[in-house]
């Protein structure tokens, strides 16, 4: 389940982590600076240079990963590129969620659940403080969203100290433009587009191991913080191998149509800055793969 933080869309992190964050009473306390220094590659041609960055969507605050190398691409770069470019208004996103995420009729989640691991998701919607006759409606792909993403939440997590807030803070001050790959509404049917019997495993799975999120990602982090892309890949695939449909709807073949962008971009001359989540620069099927595919080569830049 924890393994979708680095691999799922950016609209999921930012939209999903909000009903979490309104309900923090207390302001978080200061907290110690560490430093972190996450994979960077580089690909290039005579006229062009594309920087590949892997972000974490939602971090805790305290790490200092914006800097060095990290930071010299930034600025070296013309123009920013991500997931989904600016994130939407919030508003925008409700008649999407609706249209990708609910259903008013028909059997409830509860009701598609395996009658044994009914009162566990009961018991983890009611813990979050969510209505049950509300989450009930929704697709299980939006339930195991809503409810990861509030559990990281409570633990310290926040979107607001995510890789993107960060990067398109920067940009926003040098003026530099930024432009998605994806859209919200891409990103949503991914999700919705996955079969009933993965986006129920995908639900169980979360609610089998939601007390372990915090702590699953936590090491992921540590991996990215310390530029391990290998020991990075090797925790995201731990549980994610049960589902080949996830695998392709959600990872590579996304990665083949972000491998074939880069292609087409290195046709025009500047430099580039792409941020995408950590998952996709990761293991086998990554973007690199992809580009090696087309003789395009990805080199990691030391630091």
């Amino acid at each position: 389940m924890t393994n979708l933080f680095l691999r799922a869309g950016s609209a999921l992190a930012l939209l999903f982590a909000a009903p979490a964050l309104a309900q923090q009473a207390t302001p978080a306390a200061a907290v110690e600076t560490k430093d972190a220094d996450p994979a960077l590659w580089v690909v290039k041609d005579e006229d062009t240079t594309i920087y590949l960055f892997g972000t974490v969507h939602i971090l805790k605050p305290g790490l200092s990963w914006f800097d060095e190398a990290v930071k010299k691409a930034f600025d070296e770069s013309g123009e920013l590129v991500t997931e989904l470019g600016l994130m939407p208004d919030p508003a925008a996103a409700q008649p999407l969620i609706v249209k990708y995420g609910v259903n008013a009729t028909g059997p409830t989640l509860s009701e598609k659940l395996p009658a044994d691991k009914r009162a566990a998701f009961a018991k983890a919607v009611a813990d979050l403080g969510l209505p049950l006759a509300v989450v009930d409606r929704f697709d299980p792909w939006l339930a195991s969203v809503q409810l990861s993403m509030m559990t990281l939440v409570k633990q310290g997590y926040n979107p607001q100290s995510g890789a993107e807030e960060a990067l398109h803070s920067a940009a926003k001050a040098a003026g530099k433009p930024i432009t998605g790959l994806e859209t919200m509404e891409e990103q949503f049917s991914f999700f919705d587009s996955l079969s009933e019997e993965a986006q129920i495993k995908y639900l169980v799975e979360t609610v089998d191991k939601l007390a372990e999120a915090g702590s699953i990602l936590d090491k992921m982090v540590a991996e990215w913080a310390q530029g391990d892309a290998d020991g990075l890949a090797a925790l995201m695939n731990e549980g994610f191998t049960g589902s080949p449909e996830a695998v392709k709807k959600l990872l590579t073949d996304r990665n083949a149509r972000w491998a074939e962008w880069i292609g087409k971009r290195l046709d025009k001359p500047g430099t580039v800055f792409v941020a995408v989540g950590a998952g996709h620069l990761a293991g086998k099927g990554s973007v690199q793969t992809y580009l090696a595919d087309r003789k395009i080569k990805a080199t990691r830049i030391e630091y």
